[in-house]
Order: structure tokens, then C-alpha cells, then sequence
């Protein structure tokens, strides 16, 4: 008999959440590795398409498929009462979910994705619903405050938790046998204008601050037909926008970015690519920039947390001042427009003396491009982590919060000040047509 498989995103609790290209990936992934071999239904309770979140007012989406997730307001948790901020829950009502487990039959498993381990709130809701409906469905937890938090998340009654990236326990548990060479399962949704992908897994540096070699390892491909036929797949569920959530796109280009990106132009496909998890600057050459903005990438968003040298080599050496400068002017000689070009800084950080964060602010904006602050947050079993034991209790997943704790850390005026001091840099750019791309 075949089996039922309910997969969940839950929704978001939090001072804030935004949808930038936000979908379950690895949640689709493990369902396409099922394809056809069990029964799928998703509830995504951040799907933005969804008719009651398209029906609010002020949740469109922005050219590039971006947007603000329905939300209401809710009491802080004990610890984050010192916060002057207002929590939210973000994401579909409570009572659709509900709603919807009460027109369905009991699902043999129910599938949770978990991502920050300072949402775990709304995993702990989720279960609740499905428990309380379906009391014999074997609920099944993976992501990162699993495998960052496994003996916290062990408490919240599911039945079955499958950390890191070793699926072999969960292939198991379930009874089927994978096909690992199936793309992510796109069809669950019924309307789809966003996709993700990753050409591949892992990442080749050792930022102190970063949890991802700790969850994939040192980075390795994935293969180019894999990634070409969920293109593929993505563009034939309509998709406009694809958002790649690689580490490291842009290691060993000429072996996996290029083949792509070239075959993508060769296949005549059109989407708009997008790079939120950060690229690597010193990797920016002439070359692959021509290529990425020939193939479609609209966004470029470029790691560069610090502009001191002390920071950068204390912290990993990804990327120095010359090859920001330098990946600047090779994406802009290109074609690309200089608003779509944004570094990202850390705000924080607890090595922040060191930083000089409002130097690199200064030094970002005089490039041209915009800045973001990405507020810290503090990743069990990272090098930082260490640090962060200083003023906040690291053993509660709420105290991981990025939005408190550099609030926590450099105070509820400062941390405004900083954030005010980047918007008026972004604010001063000149709004500058793109140039002419050399041939």
C-alpha cells in the first residue's frame, strides 16, 4: 500500500521575517527522492500564493518575486521580554491549518521542515495541530535546529528526528527506497513563481561564524544533468524568479557555475537568477561576470562582512577589500545595475571592535553598491559561539534570535543608529542607469 506523506513548512515566530526567496527546499528534496512512491500533500504556511495571502493587501510581490508574509502580533517569549520589539507569527492562520487537517484522512507520516533554531515555537505548534487531529501519524522532524539543537528539539513529541544530512536512518524509517537522482518535488505546489536550486553542497572555507561545514562538510558538486533537469522542471511549473542557495556558487565555476550557466543560454531559458546566500568576491572575474549576466542573474549579493584585514584573517580570509573593488567593477563593466549589487555586514558580531563596521559601511558606499547589516546570530558548534556564552544563555534556541541579540549585545540605541547610518548611505547612491556591456 502506498504510503501518505504530509509535508509542513511552518510558519515563522519572530521581530521580523520576509519573503526573499524563502521555500522548503530541503524538505522538496527528500519528497523528490520518494517520487512516486508515496503519496504527497504540502501545506507550506509561508506560500505567499496561497489565496488568503493572496488576498491581503500589502503582500505583493516585487519584480524579482519578493515579499512581506501575513503576520499577527503575539506576546514576546519570557526570556526576549527585554526586547523593544514586537513579536509576530508569520505565515497562513493557525486555523487554515486546522481547518485543513480536518478535512483530510490521517496521513501515515507527517514530514516538518525546521530552519532557524529560534523558530522552534511554531515547529512546537505544528505538532500540536497535527497530534491533536491524527493522533497515530508518525511526525518526522530534519533541518538545522535539529541537528543544531537535537536534545532540545527531542522534546517537542515528535516521533522520529533525522539531523545533519545522513538520510540513510530516515529512508529507513519510512520503509522506501530513494532515488537520489530525482529533482526536489516542485509539483506539490499548486501555483508556483518562485523555485530555489543548489548546483552544489558544502563550502570550502572555515568562517568562524558560519554553521555551514559543520552541516555539509567541504563543498562538493552535484551533477550538471540533476541541476539542468530540475531548471527544467522549475521553468515548467511556471517559475519566473530562481534563487540559488549554494554556499559557494561560485567555487570551481569552470567545473560547475559555467557548464550551467552555459548550457541554460544554449537551452534559451529565461528566469531571473538571484544569489541571497552570499557570493564570494575574489572569485569575480571578468569572464563569469559576463556570463552570469548574459544567463539571467539579476541580484548579486557579495559577502564582505568586514573591511578590516585583523577581522578578516581572525575570521576565515574570505574575501579582502581589493577583491570586493575588484568583483565591483567586473559586474558593473558587465552590464549589471549598481543597485542590484549589495554586500553584506555583519552587525553584532562580538568580535564588533575589531570589525570596524562603520568603516566598511563607508567603504561599501564608496563602491557605489548598496549595504545590508545582517544582524549576528550566535550557531551552536560554530568558533564564535564561544563568545556569545558572554550575554546570552546558548542552551535556549530562542537566545540564538538575530534581531536581539545585537540588540543584547551593543544595546537597543546603538544597534538603531548603525541600522539608521546604513540606510542613509543607501539612501545617498546615486540612482545610475546600467553600462554598456563590453563585448
Amino acid at each position: 500500500m502506498t504510503p501518505k506523506i504530509l509535508l509542513v513548512n511552518p510558519p515563522i515566530y519572530d521581530f521580523s521575517a520576509y519573503d526573499f526567496w524563502l521555500k522548503p527546499y530541503g524538505l522538496l528534496s527528500v519528497a523528490g527522492y520518494l517520487r512516486g512512491k508515496a503519496d504527497f500533500v504540502l501545506f507550506d504556511c509561508l506560500d505567499r500564493s496561497h489565496p488568503f495571502m493572496a488576498a491581503q493587501k500589502g503582500l505583493e510581490s516585487d519584480q524579482w518575486g519578493r515579499g512581506r508574509f501575513f503576520c499577527e502580533r503575539i506576546p514576546n517569549p519570557s526570556c526576549l521580554r527585554s526586547i523593544p520589539r514586537y513579536y509576530r507569527r508569520f505565515g497562513l492562520p493557525r486555523s487554515i491549518f486546522k481547518d485543513f487537517l480536518q478535512r483530510e484522512e490521517p496521513f501515515d507520516f507527517a514530514l516538518i521542515q525546521t530552519t532557524m533554531t529560534y523558530w522552534y515555537e511554531s515547529v512546537k505548534e505544528v505538532i500540536e495541530d497535527i497530534r491533536q487531529a491524527w493522533p497515530s501519524t508518525k511526525i518526522i522532524l530534519g533541518g538545522n535546529y535539529v541537528t543544531f539543537c537535537k536534545s532540545h528539539a527531542e522534546k517537542l513529541g515528535a516521533d522520529f528526528l533525522v539531523p545533519g544530512t545522513n538520510l540513510e536512518p530516515f529512508w529507513k524509517h519510512v520503509g522506501i527506497e530513494p532515488d537520489l537522482k530525482q529533482p526536489a518535488l516542485w509539483q506539490a505546489y499548486e501555483k508556483l513563481n518562485v523555485g530555489v536550486l543548489k548546483l552544489s553542497e558544502g563550502c570550502p572555507f572555515n568562517c568562524t561564524y558560519c554553521s555551514v561545514p559543520k552541516v555539509y562538510g567541504k563543498f562538493k558538486a552535484r551533477p550538471l544533468q540533476r541541476s539542468l533537469a530540475e531548471l527544467e522542471l522549475l521553468v515548467n511549473c511556471g517559475v519566473q524568479n530562481i534563487a540559488f542557495y549554494d554556499d559557494a556558487l561560485l567555487f570551481q565555476a569552470e567545473k560547475v557555475l559555467v557548464p550551467f550557466l552555459k548550457e541554460t543560454i544554449k537551452r534559451n531559458i529565461k528566469v531571473n537568477f538571484h544569489t541571497p546566500n552570499g557570493l564570494h568576491a575574489r572569485f569575480i572575474n571578468k569572464k563569469i561576470a559576463e556570463l552570469m549576466i548574459q544567463a539571467g542573474v539579476k541580484t548579486f549579493y557579495l559577502g564582505f562582512e568586514s573591511a578590516s584585514l585583523q577581522w578578516q584573517k581572525e575570521t576565515g580570509a574570505k574575501v579582502f577589500c581589493d577583491e570586493l573593488t575588484q568583483a565591483v567593477e567586473h559586474l558593473i563593466s558587465a552590464g549589471a545595475e549598481s543597485t542590484n549589487i549589495t554586500a553584506y555586514q555583519i552587525l553584532g558580531h562580538p568580535h564588533i571592535d575589531t570589525q570596524q563596521l562603520e568603516t566598511t559601511m563607508h567603504f561599501v558606499n564608496s563602491l557605489g553598491i548598496r549595504g545590508t547589516l545582517a544582524d549576528f546570530s550566535p550557531i551552536p558548534g560554530t568558533p564564535d559561539v564561544e563568545y556569545c556564552r558572554k550575554w546570552v544563555d546558548m542552551d535556549e534556541p530562542l537566545m540564538h534570535n538575530k534581531t536581539a541579540f545585537p540588540i543584547i549585545m551593543l544595546g537597543f540605541e546603538e544597534s538603531n543608529r548603525l541600522k539608521d547610518l546604513q540606510r542613509k548611505l543607501n539612501r545617498a547612491l546615486p540612482k545610475t542607469e546600467p553600462l554598456p556591456r563590453t563585448e
